[in-house]
């Protein structure tokens, strides 16, 4: 039985091989095949080459017989002189056109190897080194790379990789006492692009995928064994200047390198999975259409998921108004995350943009509309319940230029009502009004980035950013505040320490009893830098450090030396440290 287990073993191992074999049997043939043209042709040439050379030798063989038998015949010869020097004198220019022919065809000869030789090493490489991988009537080209990398915080937040950065902690939770290391290889992208033309354009598709989801039962404990994520899968038409994409794929919020199509974000060159504060972005459910108007000029628009992020805030939990909703957690049953809040959406964001791609940068305009409902209950009853929407939305502007051959100046800007959501910060879109109706919250987002390459291998990155949210509220009928961050809110306990009552070890003091807290800005600064070992036909090996100081600031309370006293406005700050090791696949 086990000698029959073997030879299955066998059978199948040489079974699996067959195809790699037959394949580079295939490539070798091919190879060779090219290789016997090229010696062929040199045979002929030389054949050639060898009949010429010959003609010429029979040619000089006969003129010297010529002149030897006018030698022999001088008397006559003198009659007949001018007549024998027109004859030689024709004998010599006959030679001098063959030595032309000779040289003409050993020029020829050598030019049609060097060409020869030539096809013959672009067929090798496209053989051995293909730039796509052909199946039926599509190539295939892989993308993504593997990483290896950490970050350490001054002020531990208990998480991985990505940073949430609107929750760095004051200094009354245990954890802004504490600092933090992880390591991890779940930002790790595998991506595979599908391209074939057709007699109307070309059809394209693309899925990307990475580590950074969380299953019910991951955990860091021995199999660090985190759920594969969706980041990106779309469709898509092109047909001359236009295309038209579906998926999910980066905003069209989110900056491009050039034109306004999926696939060219110009995103920071960070390791934070978050990317950076101020940095306008998201990947979600969109559909897509673009038309080039001019060789610099796109236009674009889509229809995109939309979602809501709301804060109410108030002076206690006794005003904050109990008659609306406007979502709830993933259903029983559905495949929506339990754990995790949806939002009942009225409609999909929609966004409209411009891109101008000059020989001096990349510039684009656009603007963000979005749509905000809940359902309250103003009246003792049911029957009185109705819907409510408020419309938001914003102005976009992102601009890069390259200052020198050695600068890239990068500026982003998105500023309007309810655009929170689509920072990195992750900041409220909207607030609630004492009548249970909703109300959109002011917001910017800015970016500043500079980028250096001072030398082909090295880049050098410079980074700051920020994001704001406005202070809104109301008062209700009792005189008591509703809304985002009202300036009685408190915040007395927002620096001092509380302690933990938690026998497990797993639970901090957060002391959040006496401390809004409610964000005002969220800033960071960056510097860093990223060295490619290699970067050629087998794939790219770099190697990063970046540091960051983020920043979390409060709108001021009440909560001094008395209950009621203003009290300065809280700040959070973290010191990061982010390194990444990655190798990219061709």
């Amino acid at each position: 039985m086990g000698i029959g287990m073997a030879c299955a073993h066998a059978q199948t191992a040489d079974t699996a091989q067959a195809p790699v074999a037959k394949k580079k049997a295939k490539a070798k043939a091919k190879a060779k095949s090219v290789q016997e043209q090229i010696d062929e042709l040199r045979v002929s040439m030389q054949t050639q080459i060898d009949a010429l050379k010959q003609q010429l030798a029979d040619r000089d063989a006969q003129l010297q017989a010529m002149q030897k038998a006018a030698q022999a015949q001088a008397p006559d010869a003198a009659m007949n002189a001018d007549a024998a020097n027109a004859k030689a004198a024709k004998d010599a220019a006959d030679m001098k056109a063959m030595k032309t022919q000779v040289d003409a065809a050993n020029t020829t000869a050598v030019v049609a190897v060097k060409i020869a030789v030539e096809n013959a090493k672009q067929t090798h490489a496209e053989v051995e080194s293909p730039a796509a991988i052909h199946y039926k009537n599509v190539t295939l080209t892989p993308k993504g790379f593997v990483a290896a990398e950490s970050v350490w915080r001054e002020r531990a937040m208990d998480t991985d990789i990505v940073t949430a950065f609107n929750a760095t902690p004051y200094m009354n939770a245990g954890q802004a006492h504490v600092s933090e290391f992880n390591g991890t290889g779940r930002q790790s992208q595998f991506g595979l692009l599908v391209q074939g033309s057709v007699p109307f354009g070309k059809l394209s598709g693309y899925v990307e995928t990475d580590f950074l989801g969380v299953g019910v039962n991951s955990n860091n404990n021995q199999g660090n064994s985190y759920a594969l994520r969706l980041r990106q899968a779309w469709g898509q038409i092109a047909k001359g200047g236009f295309t038209f994409t579906g998926g999910q794929m980066w905003s069209l919020v989110t900056e491009t390198k050039h034109g306004a199509g999926p696939g060219g974000e110009d995103a920071p060159p960070v390791v934070d999975p978050a990317y950076h504060v101020g940095f306008s972005w998201a990947r979600q459910y969109g559909v897509r259409a673009t038309q080039q108007v001019t060789k610099s000029v796109t236009l674009a628009m889509s229809l995109e998921e939309s979602q809501m992020l709301f804060s109410e805030l108030g002076t206690s939990t006794a005003n904050a108004p109990t008659n609306f909703f406007f979502g709830s957690a993933g259903g029983s049953g559905s495949d929506f995350n339990p754990t995790a809040n949806y939002t009942d959406n009225l409609a999909p964001d929609v966004i409209v943009k411009a891109a101008y791609d000059p020989s001096f940068g990349h510039f684009e305009v656009g603007g963000l509309a979005r749509f905000f409902r809940d359902r309250y209950y103003p009246g003792s009853t049911a029957a009185d319940a109705t819907n409510h929407t408020e419309t938001g939305g914003g102005f976009i502007f992102n601009a890069r230029v390259p200052a020198s051959k050695f600068l890239d100046v990068d500026v982003h800007m998105l500023t309007g009502e309810g655009v929170g959501r689509y920072g990195a910060s992750g900041l409220p879109d909207v607030t609630v009004k004492p009548s249970g109706t909703l109300e959109p919250l002011r917001g910017d987002q800015g970016l500043l980035m500079l980028i250096a390459h001072p030398t082909p291998k090295l880049d050098i990155l410079g980074i700051a950013g920020g994001e704001y949210v406005q202070r809104t509220f109301y008062r209700n009928a009792t005189n008591g505040t509703v809304g985002y961050a009202p300036p009685d809110a408190p915040n007395g306990s927002c620096n001092t320490e509380s302690g933990t009552t938690n026998g497990t070890g797993y639970g901090p003091g957060t002391g959040n009893a006496n401390c809004t807290g409610a964000t005002r800005a969220v800033l960071s600064g960056t510097i860093g830098w990223t060295y490619r070992i290699y970067n050629g036909s087998r794939g790219k090996v770099q190697y990063s450090v970046v540091y960051t100081y983020l920043t979390r600031e409060a709108w001021a309370g009440l909560g001094g030396t008395a209950p009621t006293a203003p009290v300065a406005a809280p700040k959070a700050t973290n010191n990061m440290i982010y390194s990444s090791f990655r190798y990219y696949i061709p």
